[in-house]
């Protein structure tokens, strides 16, 4: 598959125990494959809903009466689902991150290998581009992203040197930012921490762990009883609110305890941790960070 090969497909689709004539979603529909694989598996009543709000995934929308492709963000499940006449589903797939085309795109600026516009929105009608981020937010706001969504020790410095050089002249491209702060790029280590500033910027302008919140907190009323919950992460970041919302159902802190010492969670998990085997990171590289975690709604006692 050209426009993205879909990671950890067998074990994320398994993770949602199928049935035939249930109702699933897909919320990172694409280059489709995960979808695919679902419809595989689908009887003839079986439905399932793909979700993107990337202009270039919607040319992959596959033709099948069962699949219906929603062209908005996941964080909306609820509502445009509601539109659909659907209330309740029996499972939800989330493959987070950048898509291998959106990474191989050079003029949407998410890679760090082509040239191209600081643009990084998932949704090109958004307002807010890399571009914008760069040029107008104050050092101390940059300095607080690339720490926060970058977990880059020297934030302040990188941040000091984005305003300093953006007073010279604009800094409107990969390879101008890339330039602009080749002293914090030493060759060893050059691709690693441009991959972090990229993925600061990108996790800025697509808000995506507010995404991300909004999104997990929806899934205990939208899940049927015996429904599953498939995500997928690829940085700490997102991994860490996955674990923690399945095993609190809150983001921070702890849940509160009853007279008794019980804590009433919403969701549990399915297993254990599930990362890509070898082979499938040797045909496939950027599957190296993936995680699988698997949830449904917790059992009444």
């Amino acid at each position: 598959m050209n426009y993205h090969s879909p990671v950890l497909l067998k074990e994320s689709i398994d993770a949602l125990a199928i049935k035939e004539d249930g109702v699933y979603v897909d919320v990172t529909f694409g280059g489709g494959g995960h979808s695919r694989e679902i419809l595989s598996r689908l009887g003839e009543n079986g439905r399932l809903f793909g979700f993107d709000q990337d202009p270039d995934a919607l040319e992959n929308v596959i033709d099948d009466a069962r699949f219906t492709l929603i062209p908005e963000n996941f964080r909306y499940i609820s509502r445009f689902l509601r539109f659909n006449g659907v209330k309740k589903v029996d499972g939800v797939l989330a493959d987070l991150g950048v898509s291998s085309h959106q990474f191989d795109e050079g003029e949407r600026g998410f890679s760090t290998r082509f040239d191209g516009d600081l643009d990084m929105r998932m949704n090109q009608k958004s307002k807010i581009s890399a571009k914008e981020v760069i040029s107008s937010y104050s050092e101390e706001k940059l300095a607080e992203i690339l720490f926060l969504y970058g977990d880059l020790r020297n934030s302040r410095n990188i941040a000091k040197t984005i305003v300093e050089k953006r007073q010279e002249e604009k800094i409107e491209t990969s390879f101008q930012l890339k330039e602009a702060l080749q002293k914090y790029l030493p060759n060893a280590v050059e691709h690693k921490i441009l991959a972090q500033i990229f993925q600061a910027i990108r996790i800025e302008v697509n808000e995506e762990l507010e995404v991300l919140k909004e999104f997990l907190l929806q899934m205990p009323n939208l899940l049927n009883k015996e429904g599953r919950l498939s995500v997928i992460s690829y940085h700490s970041l997102e991994d860490r609110l996955v674990k923690r919302f399945i095993r609190t159902g809150l983001f921070v802190g702890e849940p509160e305890k009853d007279v008794f010492g019980n804590v009433e969670v919403p969701m549990e998990k399915v297993g254990k941790l599930i990362v890509p085997e070898a082979a499938e990171i040797k045909v496939n590289n950027r599957s190296r960070s993936a995680k699988l975690r698997i949830a449904t709604l917790k059992r009444k006692k």
